[in-house]
């Protein structure tokens, strides 16, 4: 098949989350399965400091506008294209004065006020180029979109250039971020007020890009079993479950995997030794390593508690800084790293002051330094309120520390819970989002850490196949069953 990934972020080079890495992960994973793969990605500042070779293409490629978004006439987008070390072809759009920004949606945790404007002339410009690859006789069997910044290609596709051949996938990361914006983003999109109604762009009073993307697609995916049915919810499916509910039978729950060739113990150049599952001594080396580093007490027998991901209140932030003061109490070492909230940052700061010499909240951290976690880490907690898919708990895991989560979502679908005896299961369940849950989670997870039954649970969680090979597969059956459809 051949296949056009239109993304907003793309792990390494252009990531906020989760969705760079699947972007990356999946279209890696799909070319070594025989396929074609294209990503289609705007053109951000970060694209050119990253060292990646790309051709500009002579012609430039006109997008007929409203008079009020570009006066001028046609806005004229440049295109360059690049290949990936992994062989996937990359097409980068660069419409001007859009994307040449430090941010990808905003700075200093504030969206960009045109973010609709950006966005509709992105999808537009990915339209344009599907239609011209059609005209030229080798269209694109699929295109294959990723939440709301490309929602509105699989709508615009549909409703405005229906003779295009293909069709259409959307995978919704997350469906509470779902592009929402005053009704003059028409404008932008070139579409009319009659795309307005209830039946299709309008939402409460706004256009919903995500609904449009919903409405559309001729197929759609999300990133664990669990969350697919927990979206036709009203508890979590963001004012959108009713939309999704007329769509079920062609949404399909596919948990994300993680790509070996990056998290690996054995062969993670971010680490001081290498280690697998059926020798895990140098696990302890990491740890001491990684305790010196961020100056905290080298106790390597001593566990380690560590907490990796935006602090937000829906990755349960809040639960963790609740908890921690008792956590403390314990002979444990507890290590936060990541962004996010500032109250909740300064709450963590706090608790961890309180133990100075075993706690430590670094704030963010490079992609190389959240590798170092992950091979120190005893424990890796992931309180989350809800969770799509999450990586943390399958980084977690590759490196042999347990996870302690929240069962909810993907975390449910990828992790066993460890009954008493550790004969089975591959981490640690505690069933509400409340600190008290979460204390429960944490001290169950360090009474089995003393256990002599504990190696062989570890052995256990690391041999767990998480790669992409399996989810790609399950994507190639997806588009087969639209294209036959």
């Amino acid at each position: 098949m051949d296949i056009l990934f239109a993304a907003s972020e793309i792990a390494p080079i252009v990531k906020v989350g989760g969705l760079a890495d699947v972007v990356s992960s999946l279209s890696k994973a799909l070319r070594l399965l025989g396929h074609k793969v294209t990503i289609a990605l705007p053109r951000y500042r970060a694209l050119d400091s990253s060292g990646l070779m790309m051709a500009r293409r002579l012609t430039p490629m006109p997008l007929e506008v409203d008079p009020s978004v570009s006066p001028g006439g046609p806005i004229q987008v440049t295109l360059f294209d690049g290949r990936l070390s992994t062989g996937v072809e990359l097409v980068v759009l660069d419409v001007p004065g859009f994307h040449d920004r430090p941010g990808i949606y905003g700075e200093e945790g504030r969206d960009y006020e045109d973010n609709a404007r950006r966005f509709s002339l992105f999808s537009r410009a990915v339209v344009e180029l599907v239609r011209q690859r059609a005209r030229s006789g080798s269209p694109f069997d699929l295109v294959h979109v990723h939440d709301w910044p490309t929602a509105m290609v699989a709508y615009l596709l549909r409703h405005h250039q229906p003779s295009i051949p293909g069709k259409t996938v959307l995978t919704l990361h997350n469906v509470a971020h779902q592009g929402l914006f005053p009704r003059e983003a028409l404008a932008p999109l070139g579409l009319s007020d009659e795309h307005f109604r209830p039946e299709r762009l309008e939402f409460y009073g706004q256009l919903n890009f995500l609904k449009g993307g919903i409405l559309a697609a001729d197929a759609l995916t999300t990133v664990s079993t669990t969350y697919a049915n927990e979206i036709l919810t009203a508890k979590q499916g963001e004012r959108l479950d009713g939309v999704l509910r007329t769509r079920a039978a062609q949404l399909t729950g596919i948990v994300n995997g993680i790509d070996y060739a990056v998290w690996n113990p054995m062969t993670d150049p971010a680490i001081i030794a290498r280690y697998d599952a059926e020798d895990v001594s140098n696990k302890g080396r990491c740890k001491s390593a990684l305790l010196q580093e961020i100056g905290l007490e080298i106790r390597p027998e001593r566990p380690l508690l560590v907490s990796v991901g935006r602090v937000v209140a829906q990755k349960g932030s809040d639960l963790l800084a609740s908890a921690m003061p008792k956590i403390l109490k314990g002979d444990v070492s507890v290590v936060v790293a990541g962004e996010g909230d500032p109250a909740l940052l300064e709450k963590l700061t706090a608790a961890a002051a309180k133990a100075p010499e075993r706690a430590k909240v670094l704030g963010g951290v490079s992609e190389a330094v959240v590798h170092r976690l992950m091979a120190a880490a005893d424990l890796v907690v992931v309180p989350s309120r809800f969770e799509p898919c999450g990586l943390v708990q399958l980084y977690a895991q590759r490196y042999g520390a347990a996870p302690v989560a929240c069962r909810t979502g993907g975390l449910v679908d990828t992790i066993v819970d460890l009954d008493a005896a550790l004969e089975t299961g591959t981490g640690f369940l505690f069933d509400k989002p409340t600190a008290t849950s979460l204390l429960g989670g944490v001290q169950r997870a360090l009474a089995a850490l003393t256990s002599p039954r504990w190696p062989a649970v570890q052995r256990r969680i690391m041999r767990l196949d998480l790669g992409w090979d399996r989810p790609a597969r399950r994507y190639v059956q997806v588009y087969r069953q639209t294209l036959a459809g």
